[in-house]
């Protein structure tokens, strides 16, 4: 039977010194610990608050977590990064230096028989063209190839500002009961998929779907919640280990 972890929306980077220390030797606990008897970590989008990177550079400051991610995958831990509405520039790194499977678009898996559709969440909110159109220009290879002409110093700056104004946009988006994320969930949820998981919303929740279930991970900034698979059936958790 699979053991799968599941979580999204760390944002490292994001705090002040003293708050990012705190949220990493938390992620830092929780991924010593499932190191003892996890088969696969799924990260669903915006473990770093701002990420690009050049050809020989990357951000620094995420050294330890990089660190212990290498560490699981070295225990043959399966790794797997989806891309988040702040990982735009995500490129070979994770896969190259570490062995981390990296997807920029939506993907799906098979665990004991339970079909799960793995989103990161962004461009369902209602009335959300804008965004959508800003993701096609920002993940276009052309533009990503200019913007590393700039020198790392300016490029990472203009991203972390990029990255400020996107997590202002979606914080006054609506995701009510109306909102598309749950649409789409309920719509894949039809086509067969026994699970359905998201973060991006920030806000931890579980939602049974006719006979199918939406669960949407929260964060590591205020929530610390992560979605745990085990003996075919699936859990939303919390992290409740102190630093």
């Amino acid at each position: 039977m699979s053991k799968a972890y599941f979580i999204s929306d760390a944002h490292l980077g994001l705090g002040t010194k003293e708050e990012e220390k705190v949220k990493e030797q938390r992620l830092l606990s929780f991924l010593k610990h499932i190191s003892k008897d996890a088969d696969s970590l799924y990260i669903l989008g915006d473990l770093f608050d701002a990420w690009f990177e050049y050809k020989t550079v990357i951000p620094k400051g995420f050294h330890r977590i990089i660190s212990k991610l290498d560490e699981l995958v070295q225990k043959n831990i399966a790794v797997y990064y989806l891309a988040g509405n702040h990982d735009f520039w995500m490129d070979s790194y994770f896969r190259d230096e570490i062995g981390i499977k990296t997807y920029l678009d939506a993907f799906d898996v098979n665990l004991d028989g339970k079909k799960i559709y793995l989103h990161h969440g962004d461009g369902f909110a209602t009335n959300d063209t804008g965004y959508l159109i800003l993701k096609k220009i920002f993940r276009n290879p052309v533009n990503i190839k200019l913007f590393k002409l700039i020198h790392p110093n300016i490029g990472i700056r203009i991203a972390k500002k990029f990255s400020t104004t996107s997590r202002k946009y979606t914080s006054n988006k609506h995701y009510g009961e109306d909102d598309g994320m749950r649409k789409a969930a309920e719509k894949k949820i039809k086509e067969g998929y026994d699970i359905v998981m998201m973060g991006h919303r920030h806000v931890p929740s579980e939602l049974k779907i006719g006979n199918g279930l939406y669960i949407n991970l929260g964060d590591w900034i205020t929530h610390f919640t992560y979605a745990e698979f085990s003996n075919g059936e699936i859990a939303l958790k919390n992290w409740t280990d102190k630093v």
